[in-house]
């Protein structure tokens, strides 16, 4: 493992299964997007994210066609992958992956959303979704377990990792954003608490997803990295924004099984 990847124990340990969640490490690009920018999303030059892209999938011995990505858009949709191909930019619009296949990288961006990465290895079925809040709140790993199900996955076998999101103590909120939460169970209070500023408050993402993943039947942990506060190793739309600056460069995480 290198500076630019970080593994998970709890995936690390599983024969046949491969993952990374990368960092800002090992890539080409410059300045705001520095260096392993693997957003096509950004302002960055596409010829470098193509590069990132590439360097990404060789660490799964595998091809940048071969890492499938998605164009997000914060939903509980997931897409089966089989045979097909698809390349970036121009990807379906989801945000989670399954697939029982070989050969292919499962990917998906973040930069203060959360990624999350499954995989039942007896099964060899493996997953990666995309939860920021409104995909956590919708059911996007739910439905990424029951897609996997679909496949042959046991819920009960079923292995998943929070990455690298902003923290529960940097995920500052507005007054109004806790109703939902409340709305679907009280007890999600507990993932609230006061901020400094009147009427405010701190979310903790990772921790709401990986009671909703055990709650699902999922044996869950988090890798407890704060992309807000850790600027030298990871992209954070919010700490940009704080600072003014519009644009943001985008994390991968990634998932395979060995052929």
């Amino acid at each position: 493992m290198t500076q630019g990847e970080i593994q998970a124990r709890a995936l690390a340990d599983l024969d046949g299964v491969r993952h990374r969640f990368f960092t800002r490490h090992g890539g080409v690009s410059a300045g705001l997007y520095s260096s392993l920018n693997c957003g096509y999303g950004s302002g960055d030059s596409p010829d470098n994210v193509r590069e990132n892209r590439s360097r990404a999938a060789a660490a799964f011995g595998l091809a940048e066609t071969d890492l499938l990505t998605l164009h997000q858009i914060h939903s509980a949709e997931v897409l089966t992958v089989g045979a097909e191909r698809w390349t970036s930019p121009g990807a379906p619009k989801a945000d989670a992956l399954v697939t029982d296949r070989t050969g292919v990288v499962l990917g998906v961006m973040a930069a203060d959303c959360a990624p999350v990465l499954l995989a039942d290895p007896e099964a060899r079925v493996i997953g990666a979704a995309h939860a920021g809040w409104r995909g956590a709140l919708g059911g996007v790993v739910e439905a990424a377990i029951s897609t996997m199900e679909r496949l042959g996955a046991r819920r009960e076998r079923v292995r998943a990792v929070v990455g690298p999101c902003i923290g529960r103590n940097s995920y500052e909120v507005g007054p109004e954003f806790p109703a939902p939460f409340l709305a679907q169970d009280d007890a999600n209070s507990a993932f609230f608490r006061a901020a400094p500023r009147a009427g405010h408050f701190f979310f903790d993402l990772a921790g709401y997803l990986v009671q909703r993943l055990a709650r699902a039947g999922v044996a869950a942990s988090a890798t407890g990295h704060d992309t807000l506060t850790g600027g030298d190793d990871f992209f954070s739309y919010r700490r940009n924004t704080l600072n003014g600056i519009r644009d943001y460069g985008r994390g991968l995480s990634a998932i395979a099984l060995e052929g």
